[in-house]
């Protein structure tokens, strides 16, 4: 009886081991996975969507009923939530650093009025523009997709109205551009990805 219960106990460790391996570190090998030449779509949508970190420095194009504005910033991620947002160009707010740690925000100039920044350069000061936010969008949308289309990789997901598609060179499996529009206003915004560094990786 005894032998029998000892049997019970290690059956379900093992088990209790198996379920572990199989939710932690599948994660943990999709976050070090790297992209090479024999890497399928697949692999490289698994790769995005785990990215921990990146560095990026891109063109940014707001197109509206009313004007066009454009902008060069630079862009840092590190997980779980520090994102740091430089404006490198237009040079009236040059300089300004957004930097969001969880729930804080930062914002550092001390040259600038703030506000200003809030009222005139709204998208600058959000999120939306982030590759992270992508991620996260991407997600938590049941309805996120991707597809192959001139060797490229498009990962495509709404949220509410705002509607994201995110274009991979198949080569190289880095970010070339995301186009970010709304169903309910004539805002579009599209970015260009110029420098791009995944995971401590060119």
């Amino acid at each position: 009886m005894k032998r029998k219960n000892i049997v019970i106990i290690v059956t379900m460790i093992i088990i209790i081991g198996i379920i572990i391996f199989c939710i932690f570190f599948p994660t943990k090998m999709a976050k070090n996975l790297k992209i090479g030449n024999n890497s399928n779509s697949q692999e490289i949508v698994d790769f995005i969507l785990n990215i921990s970190s990146y560095e990026t420095k891109i063109e940014v194009e707001v197109n509206s009923n009313k004007n066009k504005n454009q902008y060069i910033l630079k862009q840092q991620y590190k997980e779980p939530h520090l994102s740091i947002q430089e404006v490198l160009e237009p040079s009236n707010i040059a300089g300004v650093k957004i930097i969001k740690d969880g729930n804080q925000l930062k914002i550092e100039n001390t040259k600038l009025n703030i506000s200003s920044i809030f009222e005139n350069y709204e998208y600058v000061s959000d999120n939306t523009l982030d590759l992270s936010s992508f991620i996260k969008d991407y997600k938590l949308d049941e309805k996120s997709n991707w597809k192959e289309e001139n060797n490229q990789i498009v990962m495509t997901t709404k949220k509410g109205q705002e509607e994201k598609s995110l274009f991979i060179d198949r080569a190289t499996g880095n970010p070339i551009k995301m186009e970010i529009k709304w169903t309910n206003k004539k805002t579009g915004i599209y970015i260009l990805y110029n420098e791009v560094n995944i995971n401590g990786l060119k």
